[in-house]
Formats: structure tokens, C-alpha cells, sequence
């Protein structure tokens, strides 16, 4: 196929880009710094501080699909998954690619947006220490970052495009294994962790489930 990978220099970007390129897909990086892969792929500067919707334009035009693990390393950082997401989705409207996933992440199920104002209180999918405990701490410390998150996934929701929010729990840098548990519009219960190699992993997957074109793709341990 061929892959748009967005953030390809970033934690989970690196990852998808590695896992697609060995199995033998054919692979446009864009980052802000893309001269620091040494994979030998097409590779497209893109500063999402200040999105250039000219160089997103080739970059996606052609695609398959687009993956984008774009995401603010820090809480200074809120609002370029937003941002980045919206330019990335304009730059898809004015090319034929049609298909885009994109990292969000699980206490997103509960974080109001403009879009989503009344968000369920609970995640069906979470069990009593997450749902007490776990993220409405998480929640509190990365505020910003979720609302940032939420607001990525509106525009996702309206863009009309075939899309996928995937929502891991914690990131660990713990090698792959292929091995995780998958749920459609919910989070999984007792999921607290997953390698960012398997999401990368379950990025890839969902390239051609059409059952999550549309809806959220919660994935953990």
C-alpha cells in the first residue's frame, strides 16, 4: 500500500514507519525533521507549529492511507494535534486520499469537546480502579492534552473521511509482541498499558477494517 506516515520521527511515528516499511509498504515521512530517518523512503518537512498545506498536499496525494501518531510530547505543547489534524484533513479533502488514523488516547472517552459537549461520565469499557482512580488523576495532570485530543477527534468525526481515532491507555517502550485486545467505541477493561510497538502494530491492522471507518478503536494489553 501506500502509506502517509505523519509525526514519522516521533515515539509511535517511528514505529509505524519501521513495522510498514518491513512489510514491504511504500512510505512518505513527514516530520519536522524527517532528514533524521535512515529509512529509505520519500520523506516530506512538515512543521506542524505552522502547517504548510502545500507540502501535506503531496505528501498525502496518492495515499492509501494516512497514519498519524501527531501528538504534543508535552502539556507546552496542547493543540498541535488539533491544529496539525485539521491542516492534514484539509490537505486530504484537496487529494484522493480517503483513509486516516490517527493516535488519540483512552481518557478522551470521557473529555467533552465542542462536538461531543455531554460525553458519558464512564467508559463502558473501564473497570473500577480506572474509571476511580487512575483517570480522573491522569486526566487532571494532562488536561490540556485531552482536550486537545477531543478536539482532534471532531474533526476527524466531521471531516467525512474514513477515519479511525485509536485510543491506547500508557505508553510503554516495551518491544512488540502482537499480542493485545482490540474494542470498537470503547476502552478495554483492566487495559492500563500497551507497547507503542503494538500500537504501531494495530495502526497497521486497521488499515483496511472497515468496521472501524467512522468510530474510535480502543487497544491495550
Amino acid at each position: 500500500m501506500e502509506l502517509t506516515i505523519i509525526a514519522a520521527t516521533g515515539g509511535v511515528g517511528r514505529l509505524i514507519l519501521d513495522q510498514a516499511v518491513a512489510a514491504g509498504h511504500h512510505v512518505t515521512a513527514v516530520a519536522r525533521h524527517p532528514e533524521r530517518l535512515d529509512n529509505d523512503v520519500r520523506m516530506v518537512t512538515v512543521d506542524f507549529d505552522n502547517p504548510d498545506l502545500d507540502a501535506l498536499r503531496r505528501a498525502v496525494q496518492g495515499a492509501d492511507a494516512v497514519l498519524s501518531g501527531l501528538g504534543a510530547r508535552r502539556v507546552s505543547e496542547s493543540g498541535i494535534a488539533s491544529r496539525g489534524t485539521q491542516a492534514i484533513v484539509n490537505a486530504m479533502h484537496s487529494s484522493s486520499a480517503r483513509r486516516i488514523i490517527a493516535i488519540s488516547a483512552a481518557p478522551v472517552a470521557t473529555t467533552p469537546s465542542p462536538g461531543r459537549p455531554n460525553p458519558p461520565k464512564d467508559d463502558p469499557g473501564e473497570g473500577f480502579f480506572t474509571r476511580n482512580l487512575a483517570t480522573p488523576l491522569i486526566k487532571a495532570l494532562l488536561r490540556k492534552v485531552y482536550a486537545d485530543l477531543a478536539l482532534m477527534e471532531d474533526i476527524l468525526r466531521a471531516s467525512g473521511l474514513d477515519c479511525t481515532a485509536m485510543r491506547p491507555p500508557r505508553l510503554t517502550n516495551k518491544p512488540r509482541t502482537g499480542i493485545y485486545r482490540t474494542a470498537y467505541g470503547e476502552n478495554l477493561k483492566g487495559g492500563l498499558t500497551i507497547a507503542r510497538a503494538d500500537v504501531a502494530d494495530a495502526m497497521l491492522r486497521a488499515l483496511t477494517d472497515t468496521k472501524s471507518y467512522g468510530t474510535t478503536l480502543g487497544v491495550a494489553d
